[in-house]
């Protein structure tokens, strides 16, 4: 078995950058999930914060029970116990969608552009599994990959102002649900009910990166 490269850096005096190959690939994916859950057990009663991301994780210690010197020590340790591969331990969750044009006012624009049918369009972006790539732009938000090829779509030249809370939209490979009314350049196709962020309850996303 090949041993996995990766590489940590600094990052302040009380956090350390863990990066992997720099690319969106499942297999990167299933290793920044491996190392998240690696790195809570090795670290535990230290760890203020862990960040996955899509080809990284940023780990926060607490800089009063332990030092950089140590806990880069201990990821070290920990992180001999990589495995490659495209492995998950993720749930998989269904969110309904509603998929119409008066909700998703950029489908007939993506059909047209791809020279398929609106439905096509629909039944294309229903038919994949997607996975969490990474959480950010906004408490919520979800970066889910990677749409089929055919539906791959450019962000908007000029973003929308508002954008609803629930959108379901595509930009370049990847597809979200836009979890508050924000502004936004992604190509919307639908609306979800599931509320995809709410600060009182535990967790407080219905999703995780690596699900």
């Amino acid at each position: 078995m090949s041993q996995v490269q990766y590489q940590l850096s600094s990052a302040g005096e009380n956090a350390l950058m863990l990066y992997f190959e720099q690319r969106i690939d499942p297999a990167i994916s299933a290793l920044v999930q491996q190392a998240s859950e690696l790195i809570r057990t090795e670290l535990s009663e230290h760890l203020l914060d862990l960040l996955p991301s899509y080809a990284s994780v940023l780990v926060v210690f607490n800089p009063l029970s332990t030092d950089l010197f140590r806990v880069r020590s201990q990821l070290q340790h920990c992180l001999q116990q990589l495995q490659s591969g495209d492995s998950t331990s993720g749930r998989q969750i269904e969110l309904p969608v509603y998929y119409s044009e008066e909700s998703g006012p950029d489908l007939t624009r993506i059909a047209s552009a791809k020279a398929i049918s609106v439905a096509e369009v629909i039944e294309r972006h229903q038919a994949l599994s997607y996975r969490v790539y990474a959480i950010g732009f906004a408490p919520g938000f979800a970066y889910l990959g990677e749409v089929d090829p055919l539906l791959q779509m450019p962000r908007l030249s000029t973003p929308r102002a508002k954008v609803p809370r629930g959108a379901v939209a595509i930009a370049d490979r990847q597809t979200a649900v836009y979890p508050a009314q924000s502004p936004g350049g992604w190509n919307l196709i639908g609306l979800c009910p599931t509320p995809m962020f709410t600060p009182d309850a535990s967790p407080v996303m219905p999703v995780a990166v690596g699900d």
